[in-house]
């Protein structure tokens, strides 16, 4: 008899590499010529992001470094999730970015569904914030990967803990 293979569905930000983008980002806001005098900033808060800039544009302007940054250190944007912009003290406007850490239930319960819509020889169970899948035939893991690479759930997904 075989033995059951299986891999787990991830999605997780290293908010190490996001604290050295925070870092870069705020360098190069304070070294450029557009940002003299400004009161722009970005930081870590409880794992979010809150931004803080002079007006709108400027505050568009940080969050297109900051994007710049994430990208080339390899973090997810599709896990970033943008409330709204508030006026802040000091005629400063604010915004606070929620970072996704883990697959929220809907989106777990919406890629279930498809590895079943799926019909090949696999289980998926949902534990906690992520998905495991398992099956007899390492093909099978494989086919269903391929497929999720391919859908769009709002989020970024790894796949970790293939055995």
């Amino acid at each position: 008899m075989s033995k059951a293979e299986s891999f787990d569905i991830v999605s997780k930000v290293n908010l190490q590499e996001v604290d050295n983008a925070i870092n870069q980002t705020n360098k190069e806001i304070s070294q450029r010529y557009d940002f003299k005098n400004s009161k722009s900033e970005v930081s870590l808060e409880d794992g979010n992001l809150k931004i803080i800039a002079d007006d709108d544009f400027k505050l568009r302007s940080v969050i297109d470094i900051l994007q710049s940054k994430l990208i080339r250190r390899e973090v997810p944007i599709k896990n970033l999730e943008y409330g709204k912009v508030e006026e802040a003290s000091g005629g400063t406007v604010r915004q606070i970015i929620k970072l996704k850490q883990g697959i929220e239930i809907d989106t777990a319960k919406q890629i279930v569904k498809d590895i079943k819509n799926l019909k090949i020889k696999v289980q998926s169970q949902i534990m906690d914030d992520q998905v495991r899948v398992s099956g007899k035939s390492r093909d099978d893991l494989q086919e269903v990967i391929s497929f999720l690479k391919q859908q769009e759930y709002n989020q970024d997904l790894q796949f970790t803990n293939y055995r």
